[in-house]
């Protein structure tokens, strides 16, 4: 019976410190990590103020590469929402939704998740530093409450090891991601996007001609689409056919003195009216003119000696912004748009093009106009 009682007396001697220590111990947590990046302030902001590219350098997943995240509201901004969904126990259900943001400056996004602990908030706050301010200071710092969750006061002493590792790992991850992304700034003067968004093309026919690799000379590269120009005209006469878009350029290779692209149009079949002239003119087409095949695709005969190509595209999504401005400026803007791209969480495929809206020779202007497009998956 003694021993009974010394024991209960230990038990309750324990629980007194146990009691006595967890309200002595903070009734909240705060910690703070940072890193830094090269890339362009506009390519770090919108990173963070989107969930969209979560998976990339959030740890969470590395815990469960099957992890369930489901994107809602918005694509950006307050109200952006990811839920995540895990078969582990240690994960489970959760979120994270932002709650605040300010352009350039602060993220702030509210999480839900099995951790103990309420109103847990973590913010990225942006920062420019380095020389002439190039670089960017991504600070993510991590806060929860505890009240009188004497468990959880307890479990905020390892939250600097726990939390503070994912912060650490996550902010690495980050830097990485952001590195593999082209470092233009798609909303600056350097890159006059404007329209930029994602967009269904539809199923196109299309004449191609591949123009090499030519020396990049203004002149050399307009003479060299004029005369691709000539051969495609010829193909599209030859099969009935007419233009049904401006022409394109898509870009191969856009080096320091070589520019390997290919010269497209879109092609469509003439109308009846175009087709019904003269009787002789009226036999010809009838027996070049091309017909849908069963798989929407048309018949076409390229001329012996033309070193046309046809090809019908499937529909597919695509990153589009529009340009003005030299054609020699595109390299640039093609960058932002993948920049673009990227930042939202979007992996471009295959190679971009531009379609001349404003016609061969204006592009050599500055009152080029063009609309650009580079396919996602």
């Amino acid at each position: 019976m003694t021993r009974i009682i010394e024991f209960l007396i230990a038990l309750g001697i324990v629980a007194g410190l146990f009691v006595l220590i967890g309200v002595l111990l903070p009734g909240e947590r705060h910690i703070t990590e940072s890193v830094e990046t090269n890339r362009k302030m506009t390519i770090v902001y919108d990173t963070v103020n989107s969930l969209r590219r979560f998976k990339d350098w959030n740890p969470l997943v590395l815990r469960d590469p099957a992890v369930e995240l489901t994107l809602k509201g918005p694509d950006a901004g307050k109200g952006a929402r990811l839920e995540f969904n895990s078969k582990n126990d240690v994960l489970g259900q959760g979120s994270w939704e932002i709650t605040d943001s300010e352009e350039n400056r602060r993220v702030s996004i509210a999480i839900e998740d099995q951790t103990r602990g309420h109103d847990k908030v973590t913010t990225f706050t942006l920062q420019p530093t380095g020389k002439n301010d190039r670089n960017v200071k991504i600070t993510q710092d991590y806060s929860v409450k505890y009240g009188f969750d004497l468990f959880g006061r307890y479990a905020g002493l390892y939250v600097s090891r726990h939390i503070g590792d994912d912060l650490k790992l996550g902010l690495s991850r980050m830097a990485n991601m952001l590195a593999s992304v082209p470092n233009v700034d798609y909303r600056a003067a350097e890159a006059p996007l404007t329209d930029l968004k994602v967009v269904d093309v539809p199923a196109e026919d299309l004449l191609a001609v591949n123009a090499g690799n030519i020396d990049r000379n203004n002149e050399t590269i307009r003479k060299s689409i004029q005369d691709n120009q000539e051969w495609i005209k010829r193909a599209m006469e030859a099969n009935g056919l007419e233009a049904a878009g401006p022409v394109r350029i898509v870009t191969t290779d856009f080096g320091a003195e070589k520019y390997a692209f290919d010269v497209v149009q879109p092609v469509r079949k003439k109308s009846a009216a175009d087709k019904d002239k003269k009787d002789g003119d009226k036999a010809d087409a009838a027996e070049a003119a091309p017909v849908a095949a069963a798989d929407g695709e048309l018949k076409v005969k390229i001329p012996e000696g033309n070193p046309a190509t046809y090809s019908h595209v499937a529909p597919h999504r695509s990153a589009f912004a529009s340009y003005t401005g030299h054609m020699a400026g595109l390299d640039v803007a093609r960058n932002a748009l993948r920049a673009w791209a990227t930042t939202n969480g979007n992996e471009v495929t295959d190679r971009p093009y531009e379609s001349w809206t404003g016609g061969v020779d204006k592009a050599f202007t500055t009152d080029g106009t063009y609309d650009v497009y580079w396919s996602i998956k």
